[in-house]
């Protein structure tokens, strides 16, 4: 796919396709940090939400990683897609998802999250509805090579950092698998 290039000065950078299929880090954080992600049965609505943004949304992730309540990636946008229209989209869908399938969890679960959507709407009188992200997206454009690699070595070792396994391909919410030639759970455009 893209290869490392050099400029007039020897310095690695990452060509960009075009000025709409630029790269972008990306953070998304769950309220208040809740571990919601522990469950598998939540890590899935991620999952298959981010296969449909792949085939109907114009995204193409080049690398990912979904921790307990965050999800990190690398993502470029086909057409004139913008990564602020994914991510506002892929949250307002997986909200209401996630949400649903914790109230269809039991009472527990149903009161855990409401004491938690509660406890939210009486600090910040601008929450209503059921909140699940928090608002903000944590967004980097990606101009350098060296920019590119220091984000993708961030997200696939952020589970070694975490104690979770001890080697990135071992992580199974991960595209490092994907560079390790190993079967991942998205398809994943491998940069060298």
């Amino acid at each position: 796919m893209h290869k490392a290039m050099h400029n007039s000065k020897g310095i690695k950078y990452m060509p960009t396709i075009s000025l709409t299929r630029e790269l972008y880090f990306t953070t998304t954080t769950v309220l208040d940090r809740m571990d919601v992600f522990a469950r598998p049965q939540y890590k899935h609505i991620i999952i298959d939400s981010l296969k449909y943004c792949q085939a109907n949304k114009g995204v193409d992730i080049y690398a990912w990683v979904l921790m307990t309540n965050h999800l990190h990636m690398i993502v470029g946008m086909r057409d004139d897609n913008q990564v602020g229209a994914f991510l506002r989209d892929f949250k307002k869908f997986t909200s209401k998802s996630i949400v649903s399938a914790i109230r269809a969890n039991g009472q527990e679960s149903r009161d855990w999250l409401a004491k938690r959507f509660d406890f939210r709407s009486a600090i910040d009188k601008r929450i209503t509805g059921d909140k699940f992200w928090f608002d903000d997206n944590h967004v980097e454009h990606i101009n350098t090579y060296d920019f590119y690699k220091q984000k993708l070595d961030y997200i696939h070792n952020n589970p070694v950092r975490q104690d979770i396994v001890t080697r990135p391909e071992d992580y199974l919410y991960s595209s490092a698998r994907n560079y390790s030639g190993l079967d991942g759970l998205l398809d994943v455009m491998v940069t060298s």
